[in-house]
């Protein structure tokens, strides 16, 4: 598959660094000699110049610098564009037709072509998009937090995150649904896939939005309790945090007594979910109390060997050097290349400098993934 990739930032470059995973040969074009806007997003930078949050969603692609005003690089575009399975962009509606590349036009043109538009608030608006505004507008902060704080957006970029994951499921889908029409083709508007930043985090509310429309009142902040659940939060032990997710009744007993609490276990009032959220209050007071008279790792052997839900807090390094470790892989090649890639992916490229593929691809297109050096 050839992806063409317009887009910057984080939600497109990680959709099509998804597909470049699963194989596609993507080319990346950027503005020349600034390139994508993440490539000043430091520091840190690693070694080789690049900084580390283009590094994140870069990789198996080539680079291409062109500036769409030049009619000679618009119509190396409008080539590549023609061969192309897969386009992938997130101008603000109107900045490409204006540039002499109309979606619309194209995707008449070529009829195998899938064209992904990806935007802040929908096809219709001008506003940009960033996660931290989507995040405000969209109730993610009003939810995050410590209830007595102020409402905090998630330490992850995850609007934009999400929105290239279901960027990326529309192009599959879309792909799936070309394969199987074969030689009758789809229609434009069918090959048209379109993601806003602002409807996926809305999708993303998941069960926090079906408790408001059920219930009919506004969602709160939990911090780090859960709405719905109990026990189902973090919990101070006697040297770190931990948390302990209890999401069925069966697990309830079986977790009192590996934390040493049979009393709760055997209490009538607490054998089901909703008597243990009408007792939220008493229930985890005494289960926060029991574990700070241990260390962590004590209360987490107990917890695992009685199969109860629980982790240790840890560090954003801890996390990844275990990670690392488990897939066999070098802390200095994760550090240029990125996290190992998801459904058993390859990494084939390093993410390019800007331009760096410019000569190859104005000479060989599509053909510059048979020796791309």
């Amino acid at each position: 598959m050839k992806v063409l990739d317009l887009s910057r930032v984080l939600a497109g470059p990680l959709c099509s660094m998804m597909l470049g995973d699963l194989g596609a040969s993507v080319i990346k074009v950027e503005r020349p000699h600034t390139g994508d806007d993440t490539r000043g997003w430091g520091p840190p930078f690693h070694q080789n110049g690049q900084s580390a949050y283009f590094l994140s969603a870069n990789r198996n692609k080539l680079s291409l610098a062109a500036n769409f005003a030049d009619p000679d690089d618009r119509a190396l575009l409008l080539e590549l564009i023609s061969e192309a399975d897969i386009v992938i962009e997130n101008f603000l509606p109107g900045a490409l037709t204006r540039s002499g590349i109309d979606s619309d036009a194209l995707l008449a043109q070529n009829p195998q072509l899938i064209w992904c538009s990806i935007s802040g608030f929908g096809p219709e608006s001008q506003r940009p998009g960033y996660d931290f505004v989507v995040q405000a507008e969209a109730g993610w902060m009003a939810i995050t937090g410590d209830p007595l704080g102020d409402p905090m957006k998630v330490g992850v970029a995850m609007v934009d995150v999400t929105t290239g994951k279901d960027a990326a499921i529309g192009i599959l889908a879309a792909l799936g649904a070309r394969e199987r029409a074969g030689s009758v083709g789809l229609p434009i508007h069918a090959r048209r896939v379109h993601v806003s930043l602002q409807t996926s985090a809305l999708a993303a509310l998941v069960n926090v939005a079906q408790n408001s429309l059920v219930s009919g009142r506004d969602a709160s902040r939990w911090g780090n309790a859960h709405a719905n659940l109990v026990p189902y939060q973090l919990f101070k032990t006697a040297d770190r945090p931990i948390v302990i997710a209890v999401g069925a009744d069966g697990q309830w007993p079986p977790a009192m007594h590996a934390i040493g609490l049979p009393e709760l276990a055997a209490d009538p009032a607490l054998q089901t979910n909703a008597g243990r959220l009408a007792h939220r209050d008493r229930t985890v007071a005494a289960i926060a109390a029991q574990l700070t008279t241990a260390p962590a790792d004590q209360w987490l052997e107990a917890l695992n060997a009685a199969g109860i839900p629980c982790g240790v807090v840890k560090t954003v390094k801890e996390a990844v050097d275990s990670a690392l470790e488990s897939a066999q892989l070098r802390v200095t090649d994760a550090a240029r290349m990125g996290l190992p890639p998801l459904w058993g992916g390859a990494i084939r490229y390093e993410p390019p400098h800007c331009g760096e593929h410019s000569v190859t691809v104005r000479e060989k297109r599509w053909r510059s993934f048979e020796n791309p050096a």
